[in-house]
């Protein structure tokens, strides 16, 4: 059978129970206006942002948008930053809701995702990944999430020429990225009632990079012994991950695996389109964000799907301690998608953004 809806408003209220303790700088329950830097990003970004505010103003949650824009621009001695508006905003917010940004490729100013995780310490990629009743898929039941370490790894962006022709990436590991991302990890399984973690690695080839990652979850997880520890090479968690994904529960990597498998994860249950995820920071720091991507073929032509980034933002609301806002949100999205009378063209229907918007709206105005 496919998993019910409850079973994400589960999932995605466990998620926030635990990126809502206390050490990850989450705010306490509040019921005044709270600001939200919002970045629109590029392609369909400001279509679906559009449409969550909208939602949002329906829902009457107390959320005040902030947008700002987030272009590469070259600071002192040429270094890539972002804008100091859009830094001054999250500094200031503590809290950020972001659509997708175009990345060039080989050429121009380096990922702004990057550039954001590197210059607030997003240090934590959580991804959850559940059925959704009503959107079939060729796996049934499954409950997952991935946690990624967003620092470092291969994309610290380390790279040069040594003769014409030859390259060299190198690969960051640090002791101190390494048991953040574990503590990060066991910490969110035993706030969830979860009861296992995997530490995803190749620590057979890279002994020393991925050495070092998996001594350090081997470590945090003596203090945690009511959470069962697993090991696993990152092409083993892949095939297993295919064959029958209902057998993993938390799974903890570094960088690169986590950008690869949480996408494989989210493959499971209908693509990224439905996948929400939140960025969380050492200093109270989080931007919630949809990880598709900018689509500019349909850019402007009301076509897009808001599904992942209003998933995103009902993470958002229950980080900020806004949990019925967050229920009643989450309630009518997936209500309409198991209806599936009005569903944008990836979900399976024809309607467009603005109906499936509209819907969801309805809903909500219905439930009060």
């Amino acid at each position: 059978m496919n998993m019910a809806g409850s079973a994400w408003r589960s999932l995605i209220s466990r998620v926030a129970g635990a990126i809502t303790a206390p050490e990850y700088g989450a705010r306490r329950l509040s019921s005044h206006v709270q600001t939200v830097t919002l970045i629109p990003g590029d392609g369909i970004g400001p279509e679906i942002s559009a449409a969550v505010m909208k939602i949002f103003e329906t829902a009457k949650a107390p959320v005040q948008w902030e947008e700002r824009n987030v272009t590469a621009i070259k600071g002192p001695g040429g270094k890539w930053m972002i804008p100091p508006e859009a830094k001054e905003s999250m500094h200031k917010n503590k809290m950020g809701l972001k659509g997708p940004l175009k990345t060039p490729i080989a050429a121009g100013h380096p990922s702004m995702n990057l550039l954001l995780r590197k210059t607030f310490d997003l240090y934590a990629n959580v991804r959850p990944c559940v059925s959704i009743e009503g959107y079939r898929t060729p796996y049934t039941d499954v409950d997952l999430v991935t946690i990624r370490e967003n620092t470092e790894g291969e994309y610290s962006g380390i790279e040069h020429v040594i003769v014409d022709g030859v390259v060299q990436s190198i690969k960051l590991i640090t002791e101190e990225a390494s048991h953040r991302i574990a503590q990060f990890a066991f910490e969110y399984a035993r706030n969830n009632q979860r009861s296992t973690v995997t530490a995803v690695h190749k620590a057979n080839i890279m002994r020393m990079s991925d050495g070092l990652f998996l001594k350090k979850c081997r470590e945090v997880a003596e203090n945690f012994k009511d959470i069962k520890f697993n090991e696993m090479y990152l092409d083993t968690v892949c095939l297993n991950m295919v064959q029958d994904p209902i057998q993993f529960d938390v799974l903890v990597m570094p960088n690169l695996y986590g950008d690869i498998l949480s996408d494989l994860c989210a493959g499971l249950i209908g693509g990224l389109g439905v996948t929400p995820s939140g960025n969380i920071g050492a200093n109270g720091v989080a931007i919630f964000e949809s990880v598709h991507g900018t689509a500019p073929d349909i850019a402007g032509k009301d076509f897009a799907n808001p599904t992942a980034l209003l998933l995103s933002a009902v993470m958002m609301l229950r980080h900020m301690g806004l949990h019925e806002y967050g229920r009643k949100i989450e309630s009518a999205c997936f209500e309409t998608i198991k209806s599936g009378k009005v569903l944008t063209k990836d979900l399976g229907g024809n309607s467009k953004c603005s109906e499936f918007t509209n819907e969801i709206c309805r809903r909500i105005q219905d439930s009060d």
